[in-house]
């Protein structure tokens, strides 16, 4: 079992309780009492709580002054934007709690590609979209979309930085138009390809390859999300590499927001092994809650479903990171850096050690899905705890540092898991030491926009029940 289970988190109900009566004829709740929902979490919860006056214990001397200072706000996100400290980059507010508890699970509406949207650096004003991946078992897959494609138009739109990405991108269904670069002008190529959007479950487990190079077993993982219903296929890559002798491991998280603290603290027991019951991190909170709620996670021995983790018992790992590796992610830095190696390569990452849990308008403290308000749907994802590595790391706003600083490029992508992708040729070169000094890109390509902004759950670290 695990040695580790938040005391009173339970209390949370993640994913439990998914709805029987609670869902069905709900009556509207007023602006007053959504306002009220938003000042009750976030006093009782919130990790920046001391930033914020007007959350303070005594800010208010009665329930009628404190209606009457949120009768003030015209909506509960107004409500919640005047109560969220400055420093606070991520807590959220949805008014649809189905969507973000899907969203949690891994399912959301998505056509599968995974992109960027660029600056064209010779056309100012002009933007393009590149592929970095595509989702297996996905409409964009099976259109036949491919990491490396340009695109230069949607709709018959040409994107420009007065375009609206995210009302173009969040369509149900749109249309990309192909180009070719050659160096200095993109020009439609008279491909298009029509991507509709689906609810999509998603594996994060997105590549799992052993590469034998000169002699050396390395494995490679291309991980896009800690996904705890996705705790299963995770372990089974790393039994396959145990199966086939991997002595070194690249774990791709360049395009990795985060996701569950729980399947981050597994995975690192799978990269490791040797140091069960040892501090991965301890989980701080507010002043006000942390005497009770203050938790040390440890290393551990099995995945949420009581399964045996599998455990390669490294003493080094490359990871390979970029702009877009955050929270859960970093969250694997930070948690090994006390006991092993990490060769970091790429460019830093976000900065996010912050995570979050659900909490529903319900009463204080649990705000459970069970005793939920059955007026209204609006839930908040705030963020309520640091988290803190053994040797006492945590406010990494700046993020990592690559320990080799390499940028991708638009222009020479490669293929994940595979030789010729510039990253993943780094870490080889690391590995078998055959590494020499060489010109690499280490300026990252100028980007507006990317897919995964779309998503409710984009940056977010999370507990769940």
């Amino acid at each position: 079992m695990k040695k580790i289970l938040l005391p009173l988190l339970a209390i949370v109900t993640f994913f439990s309780a998914c709805g029987d009566d609670i869902d069905d004829n709900l009556q509207p709740a007023s602006t007053l009492e959504l306002s009220d929902f938003v000042y009750r979490g976030l006093n009782f919860w919130s990790l920046y709580k001391e930033d914020v006056p007007d959350l303070a214990n005594d800010r208010f001397v009665s329930d009628a002054e404190k209606n009457d200072f949120l009768s003030q706000f015209e909506s509960p996100e107004a409500a919640f934007d005047a109560l969220t400290s400055p420093q606070d980059r991520f807590s959220i507010l949805r008014d649809d709690y189905v969507v973000l508890e899907n969203a949690l699970n891994g399912v959301r509406l998505s056509s599968g590609m995974r992109f960027s949207i660029l600056e064209d650096p010779n056309n100012a004003g002009n933007l393009f979209g590149v592929v970095r991946y595509v989702i297996n078992n996905s409409p964009a897959q099976d259109a036949g979309v491919q990491r490396g494609m340009f695109f230069t138009s949607v709709d018959g739109t040409p994107l420009t930085t007065s375009s609206d990405l995210s009302s173009i991108f969040g369509q149900n269904s749109f249309t990309i138009e192909l180009a070719n670069y050659d160096g200095t002008v993109f020009t439609l190529n008279g491909t298009s390809i029509t991507l509709n959007q689906i609810e999509l479950t998603i594996n994060p487990v997105h590549t799992v390859r052993t590469l034998d190079v000169d002699g050396e077993k390395i494995g490679y993982l291309h991980y896009t999300g800690f996904t705890r219903n996705f705790d299963p296929q995770l372990n089974a890559a790393f039994a396959q590499f145990q199966s086939e002798g991997v002595t070194d491991l690249v774990l791709d998280l360049r395009y990795n927001g985060g996701g569950s603290i729980e399947t981050a603290n597994d995975l690192c027991s799978m990269i490791t092994g040797q140091f069960t019951n040892e501090i991965f991190i301890t989980q701080q909170y507010n002043e006000d809650r942390n005497s009770e709620f203050q938790t040390q996670r440890l290393f551990n021995t099995e995945i949420s479903n009581n399964t045996t983790i599998n455990s390669l018992g490294l003493n080094r790992v490359f990871v390979l990171t970029s702009g877009s590796t955050a929270s859960a992610s970093e969250l694997i830095l930070s948690g090994l850096d006390p006991y092993i190696e990490i060769i970091q390569i790429g460019t830093s990452t976000t900065g996010k050690f912050e995570g979050s849990f659900l909490l529903y308008d319900a009463p204080a403290p649990n705000f459970a899905r069970s005793q939920a308000n059955p007026n209204h749907r609006y839930v908040m994802l705030p963020l309520v705890l640091r988290s803190v590595n053994a040797n006492g790391l945590t406010d990494y706003f700046d993020g990592f540092t690559p320990d080799i600083e390499i940028a991708e490029t638009f222009e020479n992508l490669g293929q994940l898991g595979f030789p010729g992708e510039p990253l993943l040729d780094i870490a080889i070169e690391e590995i078998t030491s055959t590494r020499s000094s060489r010109n690499v890109n280490i300026t990252p390509d100028t980007m507006r926009f990317e897919s995964d902004q779309i998503s409710p759950v984009y940056q977010r670290m999370f507990l769940e029940n």
